[in-house]
């Protein structure tokens, strides 16, 4: 069991290490010899926990994913919160993540512009990886709906505001290198405010 964790802990070292390299670097030019020689160890040894530096990329994006869903599904399922009230908090807290990991985002862009570079279709990829937070943002809508507390609202384009918010929250973290978004947690209370039914 041990060994297991050892395991993990080396390769989240590992992903912190090469975090820096490829904000350093961009993405197109970072190499796995140099993802090792910043860590310290062989390219044998890197082999050990990664087959590649796309593959320790996409780990960063799991782990960073698998937080946000935890956030989201632990909030889903606070029973003293109104539907609107998770709603507001699930997208703050999304922004808050956003907020703390922009030096990730920096390197998440750099790689979508790189792909988008090679004739590959960029908007694919993150749909799938944020698939399942937008499902649990529509079925948040839905319960809202069902609950009587918001209205009938076209559910997809409900997910779609919500998401945009998230993407506005990404350029001005990483385009325009602000240094916060509080001014986007004011947009969504006002947004998600719309989504509530008339008295």
């Amino acid at each position: 069991m041990s060994m297991v964790v050892e395991h993990e802990k080396r390769r989240r070292e590992i992903l912190g290490k090469a975090l820096d390299v490829f904000i350093e670097e961009g993405f197109e030019d970072v190499t796995f010899q140099k993802i090792a020689d910043r860590c310290g160890i062989t390219r044998t040894t890197l082999y050990i926990y990664f087959r590649n530096k796309k593959e320790i990329f996409n780990y960063s994006i799991k782990q960073l994913l698998a937080g946000v869903e935890s956030d989201l599904i632990r909030v889903h399922k606070d029973t003293s919160l109104s539907w609107m009230e998770k709603l507001i908090k699930v997208v703050s807290l999304i922004l808050d993540r956003l907020e703390e990991n922009r030096r990730f985002l920096t390197v998440v862009l750099n790689y979508l512009l790189y792909i988008a570079k090679s004739d590959s279709d960029p908007d694919t990829r993150v749909r799938k990886r944020t698939i399942r937070m937008r499902h649990i943002l529509a079925t948040m809508v839905i319960e809202g709906i069902r609950a009587g507390e918001f209205a009938k609202v076209n559910v997809k384009t409900a997910d779609d505001l919500l998401y945009s918010l998230m993407e506005a929250a990404i350029f001005r973290l990483v385009v325009l290198k602000r240094s916060d978004v509080k001014d986007l947690k004011q947009t969504v209370k006002l947004a998600v405010g719309q989504f509530a039914a008339k008295p």
